[in-house]
């Protein structure tokens, strides 16, 4: 990991007390502003319509959003009181909620310095997103024989839901239905190793992938991608399937990698 860099100089910036505001609105009134299934498991965006979380889980999605739009950069250490004044929370959920963070891998905690926003290096983003492409393509292989008609057309519905985001150009909304239909098409493999492995990796892949996104010049040909995927995955055919999902993971490096300023390859 790159060497943790300072946090909110001379008080809290403008921007930052702004986003905490809509982010503590976001949590108090509609239960979440992104959140988890499970509290081993990775944390994930928040899925509309769904129970009211526990605090933790509220206050965790509420950081995590933060991070992924680089309101808490990589790096930067993150004060807890200044964080829990803007999201009008005690220490105790944010701690806790921290420690959730850190397990997903978007935060480090370390001794005497408290927690930081990971910071990883390009070389490790590179082997991780390889690693999701092995599992992806596996899973679409298993998915396209075992998913239910009833589970195809849910990711359908997600198919759209992601198209009103895009339509919309709500990219945060876009990136959190596109990712809702990845761990639908996991799911669907009946593989509970793979689908845990996918999640663990992903969770610390999750800022990298948001910021590549809003830097995508070709959103269009994103969408084309998953409706091939869509369209693979209801004729049921593994190896078109699991080929396609392979290469769009490959696709999000090359974005990636523009973004960080580094080759196509590490």
């Amino acid at each position: 990991m790159r060497k943790a860099g300072s946090y909110i100089r001379n008080g809290m910036q403008n921007e930052f007390v702004a986003f905490g505001a809509l982010c503590y609105a976001g949590f108090m009134t509609e239960g979440s502003v992104s959140t988890a299934q499970g509290d081993q498991a990775a944390t994930r965006p928040d899925d509309a319509g769904g129970p009211r979380l526990p605090l933790t889980q509220r206050v965790a999605g509420a950081i995590r959003d933060m991070i992924v739009q680089d309101q808490l950069k990589p790096g930067e250490r993150i004060r807890e009181r200044a964080l829990s004044e803007v999201l009008k929370v005690s220490r105790t959920p944010l701690r806790e909620a921290l420690k959730l963070l850190s397990a997903e891998g978007l935060v480090e905690i370390l001794p005497h310095r408290g927690a930081v926003v990971a910071n990883p290096e390009p070389q490790e983003i590179y082997g991780k997103l390889q690693v999701l492409g092995v599992l992806e393509s596996l899973a679409g292989e298993l998915a396209a024989v075992q998913a239910t008609d009833e589970e195809i057309s849910e990711v359908r519905a997600l198919h759209f839901e992601m198209l009103a985001s895009y339509t919309r150009k709500n990219r945060l909304e876009y990136f959190k239905a596109n990712q809702k239909i990845h761990r639908a098409i996991l799911s669907c493999s009946r593989n509970e190793a793979l689908i845990e492995t996918h999640s663990r990796i992903n969770a610390q892949l999750y800022r990298v992938r948001y910021q590549s996104n809003l830097r995508n010049r070709k959103w269009q040909s994103a969408i084309e991608e998953h409706e091939d995927i869509l369209h693979a995955l209801e004729a049921r055919d593994s190896g078109r399937l699991s080929a396609l999902l392979r290469a769009h993971l490959g696709s999000t490096w090359a974005k990636v990698s523009e973004m960080l300023g580094v080759s196509g390859s590490e």
